[in-house]
């Protein structure tokens, strides 16, 4: 699948970039494999590039809000038709299964809690015995396309918004990686049989690097175009599943047929 392809290779830059540290110097070249200068860092144990600093995930955040699940009628002061965003939408908003988030209505004096351009959605309750919480979605321009409602996220995940946007697709890459890489197993509690992301735990205490701002721009810039390919593709196979789902039942009960 072409989105397939576009993450993969968004996923090899980043490794190449913010992993092997081999991001283009001011010459173009591989900077680590071109001799450029390390520094070990006592927080990481590894040597990362000289200019560069170690933070954590709540550095870059500015707000962070709580979601909702409002009423399935509109009723009383709950008049804001929204699309609700719950865990399991999360792969479906990512382009990896269909997206099938329901229809709520909210208290208006929450419309607050509505999403915006580059909000990012984090599941912080669920998860199974192999797949953790925590899992992540990213809300560009062009995926509020694929809806025909404002969007929430559920009382089951937070969103947040970050302080400076150039950042957003090294967050993303950065935590992405660390699902991946099954750290955020480590971050999670359980109630009532249910597991729990430790969000505030994680964001505050975990270390990641902080590179310098011009690597990040590039590598943001480039990320734009990526997603604005994928976010079309996702816009057409919706188009066409809508379609499909219209042709389906009346060629099933004989109102149409192809010749």
């Amino acid at each position: 699948m072409l989105n397939d392809n576009l993450a993969e290779l968004a996923k090899t830059i980043y490794d190449y970039w913010f992993v092997q540290f081999d991001f283009p110097d001011e010459n173009g070249k591989p900077y680590k494999s071109s001799g450029g200068k390390m520094v070990y860092n006592d927080i990481l144990k590894r040597e990362i590039p000289e200019g560069w600093e170690v933070c954590t995930f709540s550095n870059f955040i500015k707000n962070i809000k709580n979601g909702d699940w409002g009423k399935e009628q509109e009723e009383g002061n709950y008049t804001e038709k929204v699309s609700c965003i719950r865990g399991a939408d999360i792969n479906g908003l990512n382009g990896n299964r269909e997206l099938k988030s329901p229809i709520r209505y909210i208290n208006k004096k929450n419309k607050c809690k509505i999403l915006v351009e580059n909000d990012f959605i984090i599941e912080i309750s669920g998860g199974s015995p192999t797949q953790s919480t925590g899992r992540i979605a990213l809300l560009t321009n062009n995926t509020f396309a694929r809806f025909e409602n404002n969007i929430i996220c559920s009382n089951f995940c937070k969103a947040i918004s970050l302080k400076d946007e150039k950042y957003t697709f090294f967050f993303l890459k950065e935590w992405e990686r660390l699902y991946h890489n099954n750290i955020l197993f480590s971050f999670e509690g359980k109630t009532s049989g249910i597991k729990n992301f430790l969000f505030e735990v994680f964001i505050h205490t975990y270390p990641i690097i902080s590179p310098q701002k011009n690597i990040i721009e590039k590598y943001n810039f480039y990320n734009i175009k990526v997603d604005e390919n994928k976010q079309k593709n996702l816009q057409q196979i919706h188009h066409l599943q809508s379609l499909r789902d219209w042709l389906l039942p009346m060629l099933m009960n004989g109102q149409i047929s192809v010749e």
